[in-house]
């Protein structure tokens, strides 16, 4: 077989044109034994066993490329205009030409000279993770978001006991699968019908690993990253003073629970690396549902709530008091499975149980928390240093498909008949008459901390993800117009915006900014608004076209790596090593554009409801929105009095109805405030 791919690698790159490759790549085909879609599983533990191994792709991905200079300060005078004055602009526009033709040129150039000596990362990689361990503020509401399941579509499995024994099986399963190297690699297919098949992937297993990207592409197959996945797991962000850091152990086989501000551990592999019984775990998890022990009187878990420097001297003085052991078995768990027993009903009531809680129930330092409620409703809440959403959402999609098509316990199954008193160990920690001050002090910061957020949602259901098609325009296009237009009427005025853009066709990509506010949504915003409409409906709808178009543009640039944020942070940091100051990064319009008012994020998935997180300014909201084939939905954050996030939903909903009145024909009757 190793032969076999040498040839095929070298007889790939001795073809000279693509026409050329083209016919080889056929006659590869041809000639190839054929394989099923996934192998027979050779480990019941599996959920799949695919038949190209889960990193095949990795070493030939495409390294994020460096933008020409001249574009990124081109692209980004132009996300500029639309939130400066023709004066500020003027002066902004001044200082980039010089920066691209002086100090901008020698940081490029060093940067350009980094990046060709790390060929195996991008030129983001370390300054991105430095950007998040540095940071000292809370990761609660800063940084860790949530993402919330769908129930399970039988509601007799939609049971705290049983969803999470299920769904804790369903990961167990995921990560044998991951490790083992047999979980389907995550690959774009542009063109599905002819890329995700039996032929694609019979075709690209045979490929030698250092071209295995290019004969994806020639599918028209995108292959993605996936070098976070491994801190999906037993992984978890230890404080330090300065910078925090990440720390795995894949030796780890238990798995950490919390209830009652309590913490309970069992292993979920037995000795032979196989997942526990499912009526075994079910077993376990039931003991801990019924163990009265009350809640700790200092609930250690809230201090992860705290300042990381705040945290780090206390998690010193905890070791130093003998919970070593403790610690490492907390920082080591596969993840936290956490068991709630509040059951909000109201959205925004299981919004503030999922982003922060009550802080005695969580311990917000692990890669991801598993939660449920009382009534069985599950998120994944997770740490944001490590990752990115393509890897959680893979995570939540597989494990939802697992867990509600292959339950693996039943509305009448009995927990195994095992005494769990002596396999499920409940850690304590020792706690000194410090260390009790210092939670009673964390927990006083959290409550004012997320006291200080308000949140609301929005469903919408007169249009749809078909209903934007069907008129020609873009889902995300629509939704983010809808967001441009909300804050208009609100404020009167255009404010930086974010949408966060995966760049996980790349190396170590991780994400780009891409920026929704254009001088055609500006254009399209004021239109609509106005007091006396005197468009016609026929240049509205054009207006909304126009939209659409160059939001595409701006998506596609920014996920090929064409943006300029990350340009620009890149040179920024090492102006700063370099001990090099330039004008360009202070100049206060770069402040600006930088304070992101309207912080916004969506997810596309079957498997999942709606997510969120809070603004990333005090004056600024945070957007969660989805666009579904049955409805639209908001979940937005905001700190008042600066804003008010109720009065900005109900703008939402004026503006989507203003689009739909414009989709059938009609002048919406709308003002701006």
């Amino acid at each position: 077989m190793l032969q076999s791919k040498i040839l095929v690698g070298r007889n790939y790159f001795q073809a000279s044109c693509l026409k050329q490759r083209k016919k080889l790549c056929k006659d590869i085909v041809k000639r190839i034994p054929q394989a099923n879609h996934y192998s027979t599983l050779s480990d019941p533990d599996f959920l799949h066993e695919s038949i190209v191994p889960t990193e095949h792709f990795q070493k030939s991905l495409p390294r994020l490329p460096i933008p020409p200079l001249e574009k990124t300060c081109e692209r980004y005078l132009t996300a500029q205009e639309v939130i400066l004055t023709s004066e500020e602009l003027e002066k902004t526009a001044v200082i980039t030409n010089y920066f691209k033709n002086h100090d901008g040129q020698e940081l490029n150039n060093i940067l350009i000279a980094e990046d060709k000596k790390n060929k195996h990362t991008s030129y983001v990689t370390e300054a991105w993770f430095d950007m998040y361990l540095k940071a000292r503020e809370s990761v609660v509401l800063n940084y860790n978001p949530f993402i919330v399941f769908r129930n399970d579509p039988k509601p007799e499995y939609q049971n705290q006991l049983l969803r999470a024994t299920n769904m804790l099986v369903s990961s167990m399963k995921y990560l044998k699968t991951y490790r083992a190297k047999v979980l389907e690699p995550e690959v774009f297919h542009l063109n599905p019908i002819k890329s995700d098949t039996l032929k694609f992937r019979n075709f690209v297993r045979w490929l030698p690993e250092s071209i295995s990207w290019y004969g994806a592409y020639w599918y028209k197959a995108f292959p993605l990253d996936m070098s976070q996945y491994f801190r999906l797991f037993n992984s978890t962000r230890i404080p330090k003073h300065g910078k925090d850091e990440l720390f795995t152990d894949e030796t780890a086989k238990h798995i950490l629970v919390m209830r009652n501000g309590n913490y309970y551990i069992f292993d979920v592999f037995d000795r032979d690396g196989m997942v526990l019984a499912p009526d075994v775990i079910m077993a376990h998890l039931n003991y801990i549902l019924q163990d009265s022990r009350p809640a700790p009187e200092y609930p250690v878990g809230v201090l992860t709530s705290e300042n990381r420097d705040t945290w780090a001297t206390i998690r010193q003085q905890l070791l130093n008091s003998g919970n070593e052991n403790t610690l490492q078995l907390i920082d080591s768990a596969v993840f936290v499975l956490t068991l709630d027993d509040c059951a909000p009903k109201d959205p925004n009531d299981i919004t503030k149980n999922f982003l922060h809680g009550d802080g005695k129930n969580r311990w917000f330092d692990k890669s991801f928390s598993l939660i449920f409620d009382k009534e069985g409703v599950a998120c994944a809440h997770f740490e944001h240093s490590w990752g990115d959403g393509v890897a959680v959402v893979r995570y939540i999609n597989e494990i939802y498909k697992d867990s509600t098509e292959n339950p693996k316990v039943h509305p009448d199954t009995k927990p195994a008949n095992v005494d769990s008193s002596k396999i499920v160990q409940c850690l304590d920690f020792t706690l000194d008459n410090n260390v009790k001050g210092d939670i009673k002090t964390a927990k006083i910061n959290f409550d004012k901390h997320v006291g200080a957020l308000d949140q609301h949602h929005l469903e919408y259901f007169k249009i749809t993800k078909k209903t934007a098609k069907e008129f020609r325009m873009s889902p995300d296009s629509l939704m983010q117009l809808a967001i441009q237009m909300a804050y208009y009427k609100q404020n009167g005025k255009f404010v930086a915006t974010y949408e966060s853009c995966s760049t996980a066709a790349f190396k170590h990509g991780r994400t780009e900014t891409m920026r929704p506010a254009t001088m055609l949504t500006k254009q399209a915003c004021e239109m609509i608004c106005k007091q006396n409409i005197t468009a016609s409906q026929l240049e509205l709808g054009k207006a909304l076209m126009n939209c659409s178009d160059l939001h595409n543009k701006l998506t596609k640039d920014a996920a090929m790596g064409n943006g300029f944020d990350r340009h620009l942070f890149a040179l920024r940091n090492l102006a700063e090593k370099n001990g090099m100051k330039t004008e360009m990064f202070s100049d206060p319009n770069y402040a600006k554009i930088n304070h992101i008012i309207l912080s916004t994020s969506t997810v596309a998935s079957p498997s999942i409801n709606i997510g969120g997180f809070a603004p990333v300014v005090r004056d600024g909201y945070g957007v969660g929105y989805s666009i579904e084939d049955n409805r639209i939905g908001f979940n937005v954050t905001s700190y008042p009095p600066a804003t008010n996030v109720r009065e900005f939903i109900q703008c939402l909903n004026d503006s989507l109805d203003d689009i739909y009145e414009i989709f059938h024909g009609r002048i919406p009757r709308q003002s701006a405030k």
